[in-house]
């Protein structure tokens, strides 16, 4: 009999499975994820019932070259420039959504900060110190994990900024 992974031992995603290693608190949140819906960060906020500045979303930018992570609140957008100033860059722009997918080995709209297949540099908008617990993807459309904004900051090695907009 083929031995199971902690993935599959644990049942959860790369990101539960980064949490329960590392012994931080979290609590799962599950939701049926509807296609049609237009935005997922907003999806999950409705389905879960918390306030969209609670609620983050995971977006992968190209900061001169190089790959990083932002999370800003899904209620607003994200500050290229702002972002770029965080790491030390210069110009940051989106990047290429196939190319994200593969680095961070989730899919988009489920791109969790934790867990990722390559760790990139964090960026944490400054807004979630403001929040005893935030929610991020869990690695999956229609799964968050909501957690303190110290934890995810540590586990993400993550600078804190004032990279969101409303």
């Amino acid at each position: 009999m083929a031995k199971k992974s902690k993935k599959q031992q644990s049942g959860g995603t790369p990101a539960t499975v980064a949490l329960t290693e590392a012994g931080v608190p979290f609590t799962v949140h599950a939701y049926e994820h509807d296609p049609s819906h237009p935005s997922y960060g907003e999806e999950a906020a409705e389905a879960m019932g918390v306030p969209p500045d609670r609620v983050f979303k995971t977006l992968v930018a190209d900061v001169d070259g190089s790959l990083v992570v932002a999370v800003v609140p899904v209620a607003g957008s994200l500050d290229l420039k702002a972002l770029a100033a965080a790491v030390g860059g210069k110009r940051a722009a989106m990047a290429d959504p196939a190319l994200a997918e593969r680095t961070t080995g989730y899919v988009r709209g489920g791109i969790s900060p934790l867990g990722q297949r390559r760790k990139l540099p964090t960026v944490l908008d400054a807004s979630a110190e403001g929040h005893d617990t935030i929610c991020v993807s869990a690695g999956r459309r229609g799964l968050e994990v909501e957690l303190a904004p110290a934890d995810l900051a540590s586990l993400t090695s993550a600078v804190s900024a004032p990279i969101g907009r409303a």
